[in-house]
């Protein structure tokens, strides 16, 4: 999941426009989702965060639950924000190479079989959603190829060793769960 920065704009250390703009050219935050909550709704404020480089800007008062609303609308928008060379940054420190087929942690370039590929593409592609055994054999193997119930689970074990025991969650007698 993307980072959120909610900027309320009534700060008075620091304007939100220049946290804003900070906010963008820093490398540990510029992908960060960025949405103003603010009392101002003049056309000329809205259009300077937004310019700043605001995702959302939201003028108060507001529901909590609108507000809620408009957040995950956002995620959705921007789960994996996908660069123009083909990698997709899932979160953890973990980049995925759809081009190249490859997997980084950190500066560390990882070289996966194909199905480990698949198959950490597939829980990385919603973060924090259980698939199935059913479903992973299905998506990953297929209709047409029959492997044993294990299969899963070597695997599974496999990405641990490379990415690390936390990534990946099992729940018992559920699935697995890719988290950050």
């Amino acid at each position: 999941m993307p980072n959120l920065i909610i900027l309320d704009v009534m700060m008075p250390e620091m304007d939100g426009i220049e946290a804003c703009k900070e906010l963008r050219s820093s490398p540990e935050t510029k992908n960060a989702l960025i949405v103003f909550l603010t009392a101002r709704t003049e056309d000329y404020s809205q259009i300077a965060g937004l310019d700043a480089g605001a995702d959302d800007y939201i003028s108060k008062p507001l529901k909590p639950r609108v507000l809620i609303s408009r957040i995950h609308a956002l995620l959705r928008r921007r789960v994996h924000p996908e660069g123009p060379t083909g990698v997709v940054d899932v979160g953890g420190g973990i980049k995925i190479n759809k081009e190249s087929y490859s997997v980084s942690v950190g500066e560390e370039e990882l070289s996966l079989p194909k199905k480990e590929f698949e198959l950490i593409s597939l829980l990385a592609s919603k973060p924090g959603k259980v698939f199935s055994r059913e479903d992973i054999l299905h998506k990953i193997w297929g209709e047409d190829v029959v492997v044993g119930d294990r299969t899963i689970d070597v695997h599974i074990r496999k990405l641990r060793q490379k990415l690390g025991d936390d990534k990946i969650k099992t729940l018992k007698g559920i699935g697995y769960k890719f988290e950050f």
